[in-house]
């Protein structure tokens, strides 16, 4: 069928792209209400830190080893993702992963010793590990690569929205439960989700490439996928990170209420929902190396005035802070998917994303949780934004494959 006469060809090339996108948008969502309880579950226990200090009977350090010990779960399960998603294909992983995430949640509701929360938190991580190259694989088959920062736009909503959430539902339903019943309440939920992409879900349908020494090898050779490792960890580090330990630091060294705290964290987050499309757009416009660049840059900077302000300034810091640091993913899952061939791309992420969320949502908030115990909790602060800053420089040299490279092995799958 002939373009109509008032149209050009590349005005209907686009109408043809814009209709496409459209048409997948239900996919979409459904695969980010997966990805938002997935994130959740990772991150719901950073508004009940002071609730879960009194009830174990642990320090400030004890508190920020817990996402580590989620951390290490994720960064083992993300290294077996691939062969996972080899045997399973990916929509398969994805239901797992929800359904398993929701039993160890719900197992640890009930559990009672401590021991066994700290043994049901690696297996939350375990199981949320397998969702993101799976998730990501299939989110960037169902669109073109010149459509993706908006597709991952999209998907990047959900630990957005996530992190505005987390503190709402918890000072919701502390008022009928414990801490252990929030996370009951989102294992249900989980499960529910996977059950819902198995009756509904689309896309996924095809195997993941195992990491095999000639995929493995033609991701490692690259300097561009360690610099990428690197960019994500300090990424991760600025938003979940911070994140995890801002609660905390709110009430223990600015003395705020855990409620207060709580609220203002998720009122300083809901930018992030605007500012991932924001960023999908600016990514797709001027580039994800540009982008990745101005957010460490103003990331870093904000992350080192948390531990100086004061007051007025503290609360402005407090929202500007994520409002910049959710740019980076958008960006940055863009540019990972062009490394390494297409066949590969799930590779690419359960490489790279394990050692970026060990070291980011792991290390950081033990560290910064170390430091606190001995008096140096706003020095923690000081040291991760140099840390992101450095992110920055290392953006400079970034040579990342073009997006006619990029779509040409779009093209080819």
């Amino acid at each position: 069928m002939r373009p109509p006469a008032n149209l050009s060809s590349s005005d209907q090339i686009k109408k043809t792209k814009d209709v496409t996108f459209k048409s997948h948008i239900g996919p979409i969502l459904l695969l980010g209400q997966i990805f938002l309880l997935n994130f959740l579950s990772r991150v719901i226990l950073a508004p009940l830190l002071t609730t879960i200090e009194r009830d174990l009977g642990v320090g400030h350090a004890e508190a920020g080893s817990l996402f580590l010990l989620i951390s290490l779960g994720y960064f083992f399960s993300l290294l077996a993702s691939g062969f996972v998603a080899s045997r399973l294909m990916h929509y398969r992983t994805i239901i797992l992963s929800a359904c398993a995430i929701g039993l160890a949640l719900v197992a640890i509701s009930f559990s009672n010793s401590q021991l066994a929360v700290l043994l049901g938190l690696v297996l939350v991580g375990l199981s949320a590990g397998l969702y993101l190259p799976s998730g990501i694989s299939t989110l960037t088959s169902l669109v073109a690569p010149s459509q993706w920062g908006k597709a991952i736009a999209i998907h990047e909503l959900a630990p957005n929205l996530g992190f505005v959430l987390a503190p709402l539902i918890s000072e919701a339903l502390l008022k009928w439960f414990s801490w252990r019943g929030i996370l009951g309440v989102m294992g249900m939920a989980s499960i529910a989700a996977g059950m819902a992409f198995a009756r509904f879900g689309k896309g996924g349908r095809f195997p993941g490439a195992a990491p095999n020494l000639a995929s493995v090898h033609n991701i490692l050779t690259r300097p561009a996928f360690w610099v990428m490792t690197i960019l994500f960890s300090l990424a991760i580090a600025g938003s979940l990170g911070v994140y995890a330990m801002l609660p905390l630091y709110l009430v223990a060294e600015r003395g705020l209420n855990q409620y207060s705290a709580n609220i203002l964290v998720a009122l300083s987050r809901i930018s992030g929902l605007g500012m991932a499309f924001l960023a999908g757009w600016a990514t797709d416009r001027f580039g994800a190396k540009r982008i990745m660049a101005a957010v460490f840059l103003l990331t870093g900077s904000m992350t080192v005035l948390l531990s100086v302000a004061q007051a007025y300034w503290l609360v402005v810091i407090v929202f500007l802070q994520p409002m910049l640091a959710v740019c980076f993913f958008p960006a940055g899952f863009a540019a990972l998917s062009c490394i390494g061939p297409s066949s590969s791309r799930n590779v690419a992420v359960s490489l790279a994303i394990p050692l970026a969320f060990l070291i980011g949502a792991g290390s950081i908030p033990t560290g910064v949780g170390i430091m606190a115990d001995f008096g140096n909790f706003a020095l923690g602060f000081v040291l991760v934004g140099g840390l992101i800053l450095g992110g920055f420089l290392l953006t400079l040299p970034l040579q990342l494959p073009e997006e006619e490279e990029c779509s040409a092995a779009f093209s080819a799958e």
